[in-house]
């Protein structure tokens, strides 16, 4: 059972910048690749990027190209989720999940409890 913890959230001013990281509490988790996800309030999760364990490729959501930037800390299970030129339409919840590289919530079995993010504008 693959355990994911985030930690990073917090308040931003709009244009500022957060940096969120998610650490595995498993070895076996370098067998998935990780996203991260989002949620406002009222509204579905999305997703937002995500990253094969091997080989580093990257995904992104539209909306974040160019803004967001996920990585993964050799050695660590930690994977981080750089944020840059927030805006107010980025305040939810971020969550940290590992599973298969795709965009969709049900292909992450492994889930982690949430951050907030609240940007101000």
């Amino acid at each position: 059972q693959v355990q994911l913890v985030e930690s990073g959230g917090g308040l931003a001013q709009a244009g500022g910048s957060l940096r969120l990281s998610c650490v595995a509490s498993d070895p076996t988790a370098g067998a998935y690749s990780m996203a991260w996800f989002r949620q406002a309030p009222g509204k579905e999760r999305v997703f937002v990027a995500a990253i094969r364990w091997s080989g580093g490729l990257t995904y992104y959501a539209d909306f974040v190209k160019g803004r967001f930037t996920i990585s993964r800390v050799n050695g660590k299970n930690t994977v981080s989720l750089l944020m840059d030129n927030l805006s107010p339409e980025d305040t939810a919840v971020y969550y940290c999940a590992a599973g298969a590289v795709t965009t969709r919530t049900e292909d992450y079995p492994y889930w982690g409890q949430g951050t907030q993010v609240t940007v101000s504008s």
